[in-house]
């Protein structure tokens, strides 16, 4: 009950400027709480430390809000939701006509356990927005291609392009995450280009996070 307290003062103190709502506050602190639990039996994050969990995890994650485009919203190698749960949540509890509210999750893994935890915390809440498949990216072919890719600790760029690029609709994005700038020097595979790379400030991080924007060449 502790760590609930000290997260949810911890979100509520910041939720104006990463755009949370009271519910979601609520909802992280329970998918927090549950990955806490979750944690002492499966190696579900290497994150244990209850007071780096909310910058490393959340804030983390709610950073690539402004870059989101589109409704249909792909994470890949997503892991304990990482960051396609966070941003789903946060989605979830938009005010109403915010066009958040309309974006629709998909969650991809390759691991069981993992998906068995999205699936829980997704059910505990009962969020309508976002979906856990349990796949590896040969194995998913989707009717419709996906607005926005999303990938945090999957790949480096290129190989994350080359492994599921073919997921992203042809006016589509891929967006990154990536520490210091320079790992966005590597080259990328025909049609994709950089469109930029965007630096991003985590409350209680100081190491350096930037946003890669990725998008393909105009022929």
């Amino acid at each position: 009950m502790a760590n609930e307290d000290t997260w949810r003062a911890e979100l509520a103190r910041h939720a104006p400027a990463a755009g949370l709502t009271a519910p979601a506050v609520d909802a992280l602190v329970t998918w927090l709480s549950q990955l806490e639990r979750w944690n002492r039996v499966h190696n579900l994050s290497a994150v244990r430390d209850p007071q780096q969990m909310v910058s490393r995890h959340v804030f983390d994650s709610l950073s690539l809000r402004p870059w989101l485009h589109g409704q249909r919203i792909l994470d890949v190698g997503t892991g304990a939701g990482l960051p396609g749960l966070i941003l789903a949540l946060a989605d979830a509890y938009a005010p109403d006509g915010d066009a958040a509210a309309n974006r629709r999750y998909c969650l991809l893994d390759s691991a069981a356990k993992r998906v068995r935890f999205l699936r829980h915390v997704i059910g505990l809440l009962r969020t309508e927005n976002v979906e856990a498949r349990h796949l590896r990216i040969e194995q998913f072919a989707p009717q419709t291609p996906f607005d926005t890719l999303v990938s945090r600790a999957f790949k480096a760029p290129a190989e994350t392009l080359q492994r599921a690029g073919h997921l992203v609709a042809p006016q589509g994005r891929v967006l990154a995450m990536l520490g210091p700038a320079d790992r966005a020097r590597e080259a990328l595979p025909p049609p994709w280009s950089y469109h930029a790379v965007e630096p991003v400030t985590i409350p209680g991080e100081h190491a350096p996070r930037h946003i890669a924007i990725i998008e393909r060449t105009a022929p």
